[in-house]
């Protein structure tokens, strides 16, 4: 595996929103999240890029690493939007993107300031760089929605988890 490239046939990236705006539980979804990383790296997946925001992006790096730690061939790769983005977060969050930063295989700064725009060519990014899209969706406008939209445009094969209205399951 060449550690200084990213094979797109075999990356899968994460979209999703801010542990305060899902409507599940938080241990669920990283829990489906865990199964979606286990079964990518069962079926090949070896790069995993994550866009490094609260909630989705952490939980699903946060797996990836444990993942390589047991062994796995896979490798985490952290796609920022700007330099610095994690510096308004509370301090437990700024501990975790520190944690991964450092463990990441590769570190990628999408934009040189703060900004919705950074934020989507971030998301872009990361859909042009993989071949598929594992999501945590409420149905919500937004970064996740379009997200979403980019890589069905692109022909990414989607994975997505969202609440079902009448059940209150997830899907």
């Amino acid at each position: 595996m060449d550690m200084n490239t990213l094979n797109r046939q075999n990356a899968y990236t994460f979209t999703g929103h801010r542990p305060e705006r899902l409507e599940l539980p938080e241990n669920q979804v990283i829990r489906w999240l865990t199964e979606q990383i286990r079964q990518a790296a069962d079926e090949g997946c070896t790069d995993f890029i994550t866009g490094m925001q609260r909630g989705v992006d952490i939980w699903a790096a946060e797996a990836v690493l444990k993942l390589r730690d047991e062994g796995a061939s896979v490798r985490l790769i952290a796609a920022c939007p700007f330099p610095e983005m994690e510096s308004r977060w509370e301090r437990v969050w700024q501990e975790r993107y520190s944690r991964i930063i450092s463990a990441a295989d590769m570190v990628y700064i999408i934009g040189s300031k703060p900004g919705r725009q950074a934020f989507f060519e971030r998301n872009r990014w990361m859909v042009d760089h993989a071949s598929r899209l594992i999501a945590v969706y409420t149905g919500a406008p937004g970064g996740t929605k379009e997200t979403i939209s980019y890589a069905r445009e692109k022909g990414l094969k989607v994975i997505c988890i969202r609440k079902d209205e009448r059940s209150g399951e997830a899907l």
